[in-house]
């Protein structure tokens, strides 16, 4: 559109960062600006925000109460997010929660659930990631089952697949796709007919994105991209599609598809050995055009 403006193509809000991890929300972040999203914002705890707004300088930034270790406090993050109308008038189109957000006790997790809802519950779509499947999985009643979930994609690892599933990381490699298929569906039992079902991104070689009935396995990619801060921007290019108006599904397979196929291109020119998730970032927009 030749009249088209930034906000035009949706706001991507990344929630994430702790003491040690700022890189994490600024990979999601950048990652989203780079595939198309026309705005997005960066929250995280008060002590590292500034620190994680100069890695990302083209998004703007949002501090967040913080723990005495540096970690998010979740309950006070809630209200200061209501208190700015981010659940109301000033909703992002896709949320992204979850990279760098470290881990914590029931009372954390139970707190990050609590926030997870209640964007989910403004209609919000949400792309969960790392710690914040860590913090669903410990939750027990609390987490996946308290809520008819929606418009959610989750991107685990096969550990953390195994984690949710209550089995061993083995058994999740021997039987991917069964694994990957019966999230989906178990996420996706309590939520028929109240929009999309939930989407499973399983990461590693043949990444599989499933909703319980469609089925993708991935066919870019390499080696090289198991590299910490890889799946941060795997996180962030998801979240930047679906705000730019695509399903969940959709932005799922084609955010795969772009992410693996930058990797690829980055690998052309760094080798398999010495690429890091800051590579797979500068090839999006090569990735592309392709």
């Amino acid at each position: 559109m030749s009249d088209a403006h930034k906000g035009d193509f949706g706001r991507v809000l990344v929630v994430g960062g702790s003491r040690g991890m700022i890189g994490a929300p600024a990979l999601a972040t950048n990652a989203a600006l780079r595939v198309g999203a026309g705005l997005a914002t960066v929250a995280a705890p008060d002590s590292v925000q500034l620190a994680v707004a100069t890695l990302c300088p083209c998004a703007t930034s949002i501090p967040l109460p913080q723990s005495r270790t540096g970690s998010l406090n979740p309950r006070a993050s809630l209200a200061t997010i209501r208190q700015m109308g981010l659940l109301t008038s000033d909703r992002p189109t896709v949320v992204a929660g979850g990279p760098g957000l470290g881990r914590g006790d029931a009372s954390f997790d139970k707190g990050l659930v609590d926030l997870w809802i209640a964007f989910m519950c403004a209609g919000v779509p949400l792309v969960l990631d790392a710690d914040a499947l860590n913090a669903m999985s410990k939750s027990g009643s609390h987490g996946w089952s308290r809520v008819a979930w929606s418009r959610l994609v989750i991107t685990p690892h096969p550990g953390e697949l195994a984690r949710m599933q209550g089995v061993t990381t083995k058994a999740i490699q021997a039987d991917r796709g069964r694994f990957a298929v019966q999230t989906a569906r178990e996420l996706g039992a309590r939520s028929r007919g109240a929009g999309e079902s939930p989407v499973v991104v399983l990461k590693g070689a043949g990444t599989i994105v499933t909703d319980g009935r469609r089925i993708y396995t991935n066919r870019t990619g390499n080696p090289g991209m198991a590299t910490g801060g890889s799946g941060d921007v795997l996180t962030g290019l998801i979240a930047g599609l679906i705000a730019q108006g695509l399903s969940c599904f959709d932005a799922a397979v084609l955010g795969v598809h772009v992410h693996g196929k930058a990797g690829d291109l980055a690998a052309k020119h760094f080798g398999h050995a010495s690429l890091i998730a800051t590579d797979i970032l500068d090839q999006i927009p090569a990735a592309l055009r392709a």
